[in-house]
């Protein structure tokens, strides 16, 4: 079993700045790929960003060159770092670990961003 606890949403000004964080515990060994997932209202959950335990990272287009996804190994943790961010970035944003053959997801944080 694999707990993720993210931390780090709140509210910013269009063109502004906010980093997610998502601590990872419990059968870490096994989680071969983390990530970064939003859903705003009345939308479907989608891919923000990926990173593999080889460090390879992938990104929707709508947040390449604006959003940086990274991982620090010794503390089990994966960061988004949001900037230049825009209105339609608002949404609940959700961690998300892979093994071979299961998922884990986080609670959700809720980031809003005005205009």
């Amino acid at each position: 079993q694999v707990r993720l606890v993210e931390s780090g949403g709140g509210l910013a000004q269009a063109g502004g700045s906010l980093r997610l964080s998502c601590a990872a515990s419990g059968s870490i060994f096994s989680i071969n790929a983390m990530g970064w997932y939003r859903q705003a209202p009345g939308k479907q959950r989608e891919l923000v960003a990926t990173i593999t335990s080889g460090g390879i990272t992938n990104y929707a287009d709508s947040v390449k060159g604006r959003f940086t996804i990274s991982r620090d190994g010794a503390k089990n943790t994966v960061y988004l770092q949001m900037n230049n961010m825009r209105p339609e970035d608002t949404a609940v944003y959700y961690c998300k670990a892979a093994s071979l053959r299961l998922v884990y997801w986080g609670q959700g944080t809720q980031v809003t961003v005005s205009a």
